[in-house]
C-alpha cells in the first residue's frame, strides 16, 4: 500500500469525513473503498494533522475490508497519536479496534486485554454508551470459558448502564445472555425468567419491527431440559411459524423440535425434520450447527436401532468437533461413541477423561489470565487515584467505603464459591461414573476369563481324565499274550498312561486353584496399570496384595478413587522419580485398606513439602474417602507413599 500523495495538501478537514463515509459504502467494490481510506490517511500524515480519532476510524474500515496489514499499521499510529495528544476517547477507540480484531480470530485473552483497557478509559470519561457495549463483550468472552460468575457480574454491570441509556435492544441481548448462563449451570427456571424478560425489552426496542428475536427456541430448550416436552414444543412452534425467522434460526428450531419429539418417543416425521435442518445448515456453512445436527441424527438412529448409521453420524460429528475445536460437543461425541462402538468403549472413555481434564485446566488458566488483566489495570488506577488525593478526610471516607464494599464482596464471594463447588462436585461425580464404568468392564472381562479356566479344568478332570482312566483300566484287564518283551512293553504303556493322568490332574487342579474372581478382577486392572506404566518408565515392579481384601464388596467409588490415586502416583514417578524399581502393596487391618507405593528414585526433601498438582490431586481424593496420606522421602533415597482408607462395603 502506497501512502505518498502530496497532491492532497489543499483538501480541507471535511474531505476526510467525506472519504471515510464513502469508504463505508458497501455498494462500492473493495478497491474503491480502500482507495478512499488511503486518501484520508495520506492527507492526515502529509499535513501533519493530529487527528487520532479519524485515524482510528480509518483503521477500523481497513479491518472491515479484511486488510489486516493496513489495519495494524494505521491503528498503531492512531494509538501513538492519541497518547501523545492525550486524546482519551481515541485511545479507548483504538483498543476497541484491537479487541474486535482478536475476537474475530478467537484469540480471546488478547481481546479481553484490549476490551479492559478501552472500558477503563470510557467509564472514566463517562462515555457510558461505549463502556456498556464493551462490558457486554467482556462478559460474553468469560461466558465462553465457563466463568459463569464473572460473566454474570459483568453482564449485570452492562445492564445497569443500558438501563440508564434506555438501550432496550442491548438490554434484550444482555438478559438473553444471562438466561444462557443460567441454562449452562442447569438453573432452568432462572434461565426461563431471563429469556422472558429479554423479550419484554425486545418489544420496547425500535428494532423489533425489522428484526425477529428467535428467543422462543431458547425458552423451549430450557423446558426440554426440565423434561416438560409439551411446553417445549409450544415454543419451538412459535419460532417455526414466524415469517421473520432467519434460515439459521429456523433450522435450529426445527432440529430441536425434532429432538424434543424423539425424547417423547414420537418419531412421526422427525427424520424428515432432522435432515431438512441439516440441509439448511449445510447450505449456510455454519459448522457448529452442522455438528449439532449430526449428534441429534445419531441419537435418532440409535433409538430406531440402526447402529450402523448412528455410528457413522457420531464419527462424522466427532471429526467435525475436533476440526473446529468445539470442546463441549467433542466430549459429547466421545460419550456417544463409547455407547455405540462397544469394541472401542475403553478407548473413547479414556480419551473423554483425558480431554475433559485438559479442558478444565485450560479454562482455569484462561480465567486466571482474565482476572490478572483486571487486577493489574485496577491496581494501576487505584495507585494513580491514591497519589492524586490531597486531603485526609477523602482517604478516611474511601477506607470506610472499602470496608463496606469488602464485606459485600466477601458475602458475594462466599456465594460464588458455593456455586463453583457445586459445579466441581458435579464434574467430579461425572468423572467417577466414567471410571467406575471402565473398572466394571475390565472386571467383567477378567471374570469371564476365570470362568473359562474353571470350565476347561472341569472338562479335563471330568471328561478327558475319566476317559483315560477307563482306557487304562480296560487295557489292564486285557489278556495279552506274547513273549516277555511284549508284556513288558504293555506294562510300560499302562504306566505311561497313568503318568499322563497325573499330569492332566495336576493341570486341572492348577487351573481351578480356588481363584477368587473378585480379587482377580480388580488386581488384574491394577496389575495392567503397573505393567503399562513400567513399560513407559523403564522400571521393574513388584505387586503384593492381601487376598483377604474382598474387592467385590468394596464400594465402587472407593475402587475408582484407589485406581486414580495409584495412576496419579505412578505418573509422578514417571515424570520426576527416575526410578528403576517400584513396589506396590495392598494390606488391611480391622478398619482400613492400606496402600504402600515405594520407588528407589531421586526422592525429594519432604520437610519442605511438595505443592505439585499431582500430590494435591492425591490428597484431595484420599480426603474424599475420609482417609489419610503420608509422603516419606529423602534426596537420592526414593519415596514412599502410605495411604489408609476406611474399609467400606456396599
Amino acid at each position: 500500500m502506497c501512502f505518498s500523495a502530496s497532491k492532497y495538501f489543499k483538501f480541507q478537514n471535511d474531505s476526510i469525513k467525506i472519504w471515510i463515509k464513502k469508504a463505508k459504502n458497501k455498494k462500492l467494490d473493495s478497491t474503491s473503498r480502500s482507495n478512499f481510506l488511503v486518501k484520508s490517511y495520506n492527507y492526515i500524515l502529509n499535513n501533519k494533522k493530529q487527528l487520532p480519532l479519524k485515524l482510528s476510524s480509518i483503521a477500523y474500515e481497513f479491518y472491515e475490508l479484511k486488510d489486516t496489514i493496513s489495519f495494524f499499521k494505521v491503528n498503531k499510529i492512531a494509538l501513538n497519536s492519541a497518547i501523545k495528544n492525550k486524546h482519551t476517547y481515541a485511545i479507548g477507540d483504538t483498543h476497541w479496534n484491537y479487541a474486535t480484531y482478536y475476537i474475530n480470530l478467537e484469540i480471546y485473552d488478547k481481546a479481553y486485554f484490549h476490551f479492559n483497557k478501552a472500558y477503563d478509559i470510557f467509564i472514566k470519561e463517562n462515555n457510558k454508551k461505549e463502556a456498556s457495549v464493551i462490558l457486554f463483550g467482556m462478559a460474553r468472552i468469560k461466558g465462553n470459558y465457563r466463568d459463569y460468575v464473572g460473566s454474570e457480574i459483568l453482564t449485570v454491570k452492562a445492564i445497569q448502564l443500558f438501563k440508564e441509556l434506555n438501550n432496550y435492544y442491548d438490554l434484550y441481548g444482555s438478559y438473553n445472555h444471562l438466561g444462557l448462563l443460567q441454562h449452562d449451570i442447569k438453573e432452568y427456571d432462572k434461565a426461563i425468567f431471563y429469556y422472558k424478560k429479554s423479550l419484554t425489552y425486545f418489544k420496547k426496542s425500535k428494532k423489533s419491527k425489522k428484526k425477529y428475536p428467535g428467543i422462543y427456541t431458547n425458552i423451549a430448550n430450557a423446558f426440554l431440559e426440565k423434561q416438560q416436552y409439551s411446553k417445549a414444543l409450544k415454543y419451538y412452534n412459535k419460532d417455526i411459524k414466524s415469517q421473520k425467522l432467519k434460515k439459521n434460526q429456523y433450522a435450529r428450531a426445527l432440529n430441536n423440535k425434532a429432538y424434543c419429539k424423539l425424547l417423547m418417543k414420537d418419531t412421526l416425521n422427525i427424520k424428515r425434520d432432522f435432515f431438512k435442518a441439516l440441509k439448511i445448515r449445510d447450505s449456510i456453512g455454519h459448522k457448529t450447527d452442522i455438528l449439532f445436527s449430526k449428534i441429534n441424527i445419531s441419537d435418532y438412529y440409535k433409538y430406531v436401532k440402526d447402529t450402523t448409521n448412528a455410528l457413522q453420524y457420531s464419527k462424522e460429528a466427532n471429526l467435525l468437533a475436533k476440526k473446529i475445536r468445539n470442546s463441549r460437543d467433542y466430549l459429547t461425541t466421545l460419550k456417544q461413541l463409547a455407547n455405540l462402538d462397544t469394541k472401542n468403549t475403553k478407548k473413547y472413555l479414556d480419551r473423554y477423561i483425558e480431554f475433559n481434564d485438559s479442558l478444565i485446566s485450560a479454562e482455569r488458566r484462561t480465567q486466571n489470565k482474565f482476572t490478572r488483566i483486571e487486577f493489574e489495570t485496577d491496581e494501576y488506577i487505584e495507585e494513580t487515584e491514591r497519589l492524586n488525593q490531597q486531603q485526609i478526610w477523602i482517604l478516611v471516607t474511601s477506607v470506610s467505603g472499602i470496608l463496606i464494599l469488602s464485606l459485600l464482596y466477601f458475602l458475594r464471594v462466599q456465594k460464588v464459591k458455593n456455586e463453583k463447588l457445586q459445579l466441581e462436585s458435579e464434574q467430579q461425580k461425572a468423572n467417577e461414573e466414567v471410571y467406575i464404568l471402565t473398572l466394571q468392564q475390565k472386571a467383567k472381562l477378567e471374570e469371564e476369563k476365570v470362568k473359562e479356566r474353571n470350565r476347561i479344568s472341569e472338562e479335563l478332570h471330568d471328561g478327558v481324565l475319566g476317559k483315560l482312566f477307563g482306557t487304562r483300566f480296560g487295557l489292564g484287564f486285557l489278556n495279552i499274550k506274547g513273549d516277555d518283551d511284549v508284556l513288558e512293553k504293555h506294562q510300560s504303556l499302562l504306566n505311561e498312561l497313568q503318568d499322563i493322568e497325573k499330569e492332566i490332574r495336576d493341570v486341572s487342579h492348577k487351573l481351578n486353584d480356588n481363584f477368587n474372581s473378585d480379587t482377580v478382577n480388580f488386581t488384574f486392572i491394577i496389575t495392567q496399570l503397573l505393567k503399562d506404566k513400567s513399560e513407559l518408565g523403564g522400571f521393574t515392579y513388584d505387586f503384593n496384595i492381601d487376598n483377604e481384601i474382598s474387592w467385590k464388596t468394596t464400594n465402587e467409588v472407593t475402587k475408582a478413587n484407589i485406581y486414580r490415586i495409584i495412576q496419579e502416583a505412578l505418573q509422578n514417578i514417571l515424570k520426576h522419580a527416575k526410578a528403576e524399581k517400584v513396589t506396590l502393596a495392598f494390606s488391611k487391618d480391622d478398619q482400613h485398606i492400606i496402600i504402600e507405593l515405594k520407588d528407589n528414585g531421586v526422592g525429594f526433601n519432604s520437610k519442605k513439602g511438595k505443592k505439585g498438582i499431582g500430590i494435591k490431586n492425591i490428597r484431595s481424593r484420599v480426603k474424599k474417602l475420609n482417609g489419610s496420606v503420608e509422603f516419606l522421602s529423602e534426596l537420592s533415597k526414593g519415596t514412599s507413599l502410605i495411604i489408609k482408607i476406611p474399609y467400606k462395603f456396599e
